[in-house]
């Protein structure tokens, strides 16, 4: 038996193959494009995507522990509750979901929303999971940091509630790390949720503070209104896509993305190690 991929090529999903690897677990890749794949010669690499059903039944054929990512995508709800019920059809019921802090909270956000209804598919239909749900990606700063450098703002409407941003390496580790303990476990373990988050939680003026000291000029915090935020998303994204982004924004001014008291500390025990900061992504971008 093995533990299946998807998401694989992405920020997270190749840094999950890569722990798994180094742990000694068994590996298959569910990718669109096997021959750009790219993985190391003991993984198994499956060609398809989550609509593709007799791809996916087969990419699932000797398979106990699946990790499912799904990209934000217009159709993202109908990929996630296919792709789980192929695995419960085919006897898989060890899963490691990627879902989204705050997912029953932010129901107007779509991908809040579609995450939150995946998780109810699992709670409800007895699988045996582990549900991260990170925060806000540190990793997705690469989006923005042209504003920064060129213009002097920081973007993003982040507001003054505070967002504990998290970075993809650590997201991948925790997925690894609760995809080994499902996959070794005598038996079907509970449904557990873990939050993922960054070390510290960020305001606006405290990011464009950060970026000011590693650029060594002044930056600016472009202020609270998700509507030019839109905008200027539109110009590189679907419209449909940047009005998320909005409504995403609009969340973060209204509640942040506060950790839970001990959240932390669990990541960091489970980890072994502190949790990336911010201020590593914004001096790599830097650079």
């Amino acid at each position: 038996m093995t533990i299946l991929v998807t998401g694989a090529t992405g920020r997270v999903g190749r840094h999950v193959v890569d722990h798994l690897v180094q742990r000694g677990a068994p590996v298959r890749v569910l990718t669109r494009d096997p021959a750009k794949a790219n993985f190391p010669e003991r993984v198994e690499v499956a060609g398809g995507d989550l609509l593709d059903l007799a791809a996916l039944r087969s990419a699932m054929s000797g398979v106990s522990t699946l990790f499912l990512l799904n990209a934000v995508t217009g159709d993202e709800f109908t990929q996630a509750l296919v792709t789980l019920n192929v695995a419960r059809e085919m006897g898989i019921d060890r899963i490691v979901y990627l879902s989204v802090f705050d997912a029953e909270g932010a129901v107007n956000v779509p991908h809040f929303a579609v995450k939150r209804g995946a998780e109810c598919m699992l709670e409800q239909m007895d699988f045996g999971a582990t549900i991260l749900r990170p925060t806000y990606f540190i990793d997705n700063e690469v989006m923005v940091k042209d504003v920064i450098a060129n213009h002097g703002v920081y973007p993003m409407p982040i507001g003054s509630k505070g967002v504990a941003m998290v970075d993809a390496r650590d997201i991948a580790e925790i997925a690894a790390i609760e995809l080994v303990r499902r996959y070794e476990a005598d038996g079907l373990l509970p449904i557990e949720t873990i939050n993922v988050v960054g070390p510290e939680t960020l305001t606006g003026e405290h990011i464009a503070a950060i970026w000011s000291d590693v650029l060594g000029r002044p930056i600016a915090y472009g202020g609270d209104d998700p509507s030019e935020f839109e905008q200027n998303m539109a110009g590189f994204m679907p419209a449909w896509q940047a009005y998320e982004m909005r409504l995403m924004a609009e969340r973060y001014v209204s509640h942040g993305m506060i950790p839970d008291h001990g959240d932390t500390d669990r990541l960091t025990a489970m980890l072994g190690r502190p949790l990336h900061d911010y201020r590593e992504t914004a001096e790599a971008l830097a650079a």
